[in-house]
This record gives structure tokens, sequence and C-alpha cells, in this order.
């Protein structure tokens, strides 16, 4: 088939670069448009973009998918098929009806879980053992449309959102490629979500990610975990940011208050709602990332000194 690929994100790398090579023909590709990155702030190409200028592909970047003049290219290219992942865009009713085969989503959940822009990062943060990634032909509901097909994945205790990304970038790629293909054979039929576990999985903003020690230490690692690496747990210590890497639980530990610390040799303890924890990797504000013992030793926190005060 001939196939438009949207995405933006290194987590359709895969999808692409899996498209590439299967006997579908991918015509063009949509992503968003260049941003400015970096401390330079320099326009760049999203990763997907500079994946498809490397392979000679034509890169469309609409400010919005209704735009007329990409309406008007995606109607000359009339593609059989819209393979999307993670565009990071709504796409109108007028661009959906133009590829014969519709826009096939392939979505980092098990639908009907998790719908929605962060579907990791939320089954992380509610303790789920599994999830998957699923294909489903896209409609104007939030990732409401019938499924192709699914692949499941372990969520291990130590996973953070980027490791369970990272494996159903892999995973999920395949399964965009078997749906292609069976979608052109004709042996393959979207079947309707199920009407329960529906669930929703909205963005989590910074705001969002801020750690609050007087939470239960299983809810913060969860918290913790599911923001890293995008867009970071994070507390505060004199008055600055400091972002927070995954912890370690001390289950056996129950001697500290909420956020106060304890400072011994190679590692940092710090009382939270329930037991303590030992910080990992910290990153203080305009510095790069550090093992909490290190940013310790040049700190020096002082006795009564607690990580989430205002100063």
């Amino acid at each position: 088939m001939r196939v438009l690929f949207a995405g933006t994100p290194e987590t359709a790398i895969p999808s692409l670069r899996a498209l590439l090579a299967s006997r579908h023909t991918v015509v063009a590709v949509l992503t968003r448009p260049d941003a400015r990155v970096g401390r330079g702030r320099k326009l760049a190409r999203s990763p997907i973009g500079a994946v498809a200028d490397e392979a000679g592909i034509e890169v469309l970047t609409p400010t919005k998918p209704r735009d007329p003049e990409f309406l008007a290219r995606l109607g000359e290219l009339a593609p059989d098929c819209a393979p999307i992942v993670a565009y990071g865009g709504l796409i109108p009713p007028a661009a959906l009806e133009i590829p014969k085969h519709g826009w096939v989503n392939l979505h980092f959940s098990l639908l009907p879980a998790w719908r929605g822009a962060a579907p990791v990062q939320h089954a992380i943060l509610a303790g789920d053992e599994m999830t998957g990634a699923t294909t489903f032909l896209l409609e104007e509901g939030l990732d409401t449309g019938p499924v192709y097909g699914l692949v499941t994945e372990e969520i291990r205790p130590s996973d953070t959102s980027g490791d369970v990304l990272e494996r159903l970038s892999e995973s999920g790629a395949e399964l965009l490629v078997r749906t292609l293909d069976g979608i052109e054979d004709g042996t393959l039929r979207a079947e309707p979500q199920q009407g329960d576990g529906v669930s929703y999985a909205p963005k989590i903003t910074v705001e969002d990610a801020a750690v609050d020690w007087s939470s239960p230490a299983l809810h913060i690692d969860r918290l913790v975990r599911a923001c890293t690496p995008a867009p970071g747990a994070w507390t505060t210590f004199r008055g600055e940011r400091l972002k927070i890497g995954p912890i370690a639980l001390e289950p056996d530990r129950h001697d500290l208050e909420p956020g106060a610390m304890l400072v011994e040799k190679g590692r940092i303890h710090v009382g939270t709602g329930s037991h303590a924890v030992v910080l990992g990797d910290v990153q203080p504000q305009g510095k790069r990332a550090m093992p909490a013992d290190a940013w310790a030793r040049g700190t020096r926190p002082e006795t009564g000194e607690r990580l989430g005060d205002a100063a």
C-alpha cells in the first residue's frame, strides 16, 4: 500500500523504520513543525522529520492538520492508509476521509484502558503490572475506534515510562506492519472496543510531577518512575527546584519525617508519609544530573532542612 506516516517523537521512529523496510511504500511523512530546542533555542526538525529527511521522503509540517494546504496535498498524495504514532495533533474529519483504509493509530496501551496522551505514565502511576500496544482505526472520538490487534508488555518493578516506551516502540512497530499487511490482504477486520474497562490518561504536566513527601513511599516511587524521563519528577530545596530520578524503597525505616533527610556515606535517606526512600540521581536547577550523595557533599544539608520546603 501507499502510506502516509504521521508521527513526531523518538518513540515513533521504530515504526517509521519498520514501514520503510516493509512491502509498503511511504509516500510522505506528517510531523509537527520544527521547534526551538536547547539552550541556543535553534529550530530543529522533529525526530521523525529528521529520519524522513535522511530517507529522502517528503515531510509535511502543517501548523494544524486542518490547514487547507495540507488537506490539498494529502488529496494529491492519495495514500491508501495513514499509520499514525504519537503525532501530537488532532486529525480532522476532512483528513480522516481521504485514505481508502483510513488512519491506523498505534497507541501504547491495551485499549480501552488509558485512552489519551500519556498511557504508559498513567499505567505506572496506577501500579499496573501489564500494559501493551494497540492498533485501531482512528475516528473522531478519543482513542475510541475499533481495534485491529495488540501486543502485551510486562511492567517491571523498576521500570520508568522511558523503559516501557522503548520496548513498546519496538514491539508496536512490528504490530503496526502486521496490521497494514492484514488490511491490504483483506485478512484483518477491526473489532469494536469493549464497553467496560475504559480509563483516561491525560498529559502529565510539570506541576503534576511535583513530589509530595507526605504521600506514601510507594506512590512517590510510582510518580518518579512515571515521570522519568519526561516531564521529570521534582521537589524543592532552599527555594530551588531539584529533579528527582528513580528512588529505592526502604520499607523497614520509619524514623524520618516527610521530606527530612539523613545523609550517610553514599546514601541519602528521605522520609515520606509511610517509610523512607533512598535518592538515586538528582539534578539541581541549571546543572547536570548527579548521584544524590555527590549533590549532598556540595550543598551540605543542615539539620532540620527538608526537601519540599519553600526556602
